[in-house]
């Protein structure tokens, strides 16, 4: 049984070790979420010249490229180093996430929805991530980017009625499904008119 959060990583250190297509898709996301991020490969694809803001180190991962990680995410083509920095995380208390292989990790990353402050965040424990971006696609077509706009529509209504004292009922109305139900409404609605 896993217990999900979602990890604060603005000004942190993440190491990706790995210079492929899939660590460029993980370096690029732990970017957005503010992390330092540095590549450690003998290689890197083309796509990393996109990403100004990660450290590249061009040559094999070695002891010591973890100091001062907060995060690891392996996603090389080699099972021995793959192996290697799980073992040596695990021994710093480092979060590791290796990729495709779900016994090495510690953490496993999410496919998400992002809608301004919503995330909705799902996850097949790294069994399925075809599967995880398939229910994602699906999501957001249920949720397209408006649905930011009422999130912070109800945060506003949140903290005026907090502000003026208001009742748990009346806090709790404001997160009812009848709101959610409210905007598919008016979504609807517009999408007719």
């Amino acid at each position: 049984m896993l217990y999900p959060v979602n990890l604060k990583l603005e000004g942190e250190k993440a190491l990706v070790v790995g210079g492929g297509r899939v660590a460029f898709d993980k370096a690029r996301g732990l970017l957005k979420a503010g992390a330092r991020v540095t590549a450690v490969s003998p290689e890197f694809a083309p796509a990393f010249r996109r990403l100004a803001r990660v450290g590249r180190i061009r040559r094999a991962y070695r002891r010591g490229d973890l100091r001062g990680a907060a995060i690891v995410i392996a996603a090389t083509n080699d099972a021995a180093v793959n192996s290697r920095v799980s073992r040596e995380c695990r021994a710093r208390r480092i979060p590791v996430n290796v990729v495709d292989q779900p016994r090495l990790c510690t953490f496993f990353a999410v496919s998400a929805v992002r809608r301004g402050p919503l995330l909705i965040a799902i996850s097949t424990e790294g069994l399925a991530p075809g599967l995880a971006k398939s229910v994602r696609r699906e999501l957001e077509r249920l949720y397209p980017a408006s649905i930011a706009r009422l999130v912070r529509e109800v945060a506003h209504a949140r903290r005026g009625l907090k502000r003026r004292g208001g009742s748990l009922a009346a806090l709790r109305r404001l997160t009812s499904p009848a709101v959610l139900a409210a905007w598919r409404r008016r979504r609807r609605a517009s999408n007719h008119a």
